[in-house]
């Protein structure tokens, strides 16, 4: 019998500013490292019924963030 195998993964980066916040907020937690948080997190969002997604405004402000922090040109 083989032994099932692990779902394949994904890096993401995210700011070292935003990590370090969220390894202070996890310190007593469940969560075992920021890797798991984010993957819950996002998971959970996954499974709310889908809305009308982002807004243009909110579409627009993501677009500036991104700029402003170098990922998008």
């Amino acid at each position: 019998m083989k032994a099932p195998r692990a779902p394949a993964e994904r890096s993401i980066k995210i700011p070292e500013e935003i990590a370090a916040r969220l390894e202070g907020r996890l310190e007593g937690s469940a969560f075992a490292s920021v890797d798991a948080f984010v993957t819950f997190v996002l998971g959970r969002l996954l499974e709310q019924p889908g809305g009308p997604g982002f807004s243009e405004e909110d579409e627009r402000a993501l677009k500036e963030r991104l700029r402003s922090l170098g990922y998008i040109d």
